[in-house]
């Protein structure tokens, strides 16, 4: 089966030499892909540029993104070229990108480096394009899998959350974890399936017998 893994952040820029961006290693996505590959899967892995983690891919094509928007040029590209089983949406993307930058005196400024000299600046925040609910329109015959990163909330409003990306972007399974869960990971499933696995291997192994 040939299949598409995503990790690592995104970034978005504020300026030339500045950046917004996620703190994501891109470990879970690489350990997703190398995995697979090495189940005889045809693995394609999209590992966002400022992913730290030193492991290296053992997969049949790598390759790297920038922005949100650039990683959907690639999904939808890839989506033209391959018919692909399954599409793992593990990259921790951008939420917000820079609108614009206002002065502390609310004039408007723009600049290729931003300087101290400008004083206090704003950044003036717009939502990013949304990747997930664009997939299904690229790979409609794939398994979808996204992931729901919750911090913050009580247990109940981070399944919630993971219902919602389920009904709203048509994916087949969401992979829920973050200190909202609690430890390990909860795999959920419409109309109301969950399993539960304790660590990254063992979400790993039901991946692989689910593939």
């Amino acid at each position: 089966m040939k299949i598409i893994v995503t990790c690592g952040p995104s970034y978005e820029p504020i300026d030339e030499a500045r950046r917004l961006t996620n703190f994501s290693t891109g470990r879970l996505g690489i350990t997703f892909a190398n995995a697979l590959a090495a189940a005889g899967h045809e693995v394609f892995c999209l590992k966002g540029e400022q992913a730290t983690c030193p492991d290296p891919l053992r997969v049949r094509e790598a390759l790297a993104f920038s922005t949100n928007e650039d990683l959907a040029g690639k999904l939808e590209g890839l989506s033209r070229a391959h018919e692909f089983g399954a599409v793992l949406h593990a990259a921790a993307l951008c939420d917000f990108r820079v609108d614009r930058v206002v002065a502390g005196d609310g004039r408007e400024v723009s600049s290729r480096k931003f300087s101290t000299g400008e004083g206090e600046l704003h950044l003036v925040l717009a939502p990013t394009l949304k990747v997930l609910p664009k997939l299904r329109a690229w790979f409609p015959r794939a398994r979808l899998v996204g992931w729901k990163y919750e911090l913050a909330g009580t247990r109940e409003e981070a399944f919630a959350a993971a219902w919602r990306q389920l009904q709203e972007t048509d994916v087949d399974a969401c992979v829920l974890n973050g200190a909202a869960y609690g430890s390990g990971f909860a795999l959920c499933r419409r109309p109301d399936r969950v399993e539960t696995c304790a660590d990254l291997p063992a979400l790993v192994e039901w991946f692989r017998r689910w593939l």
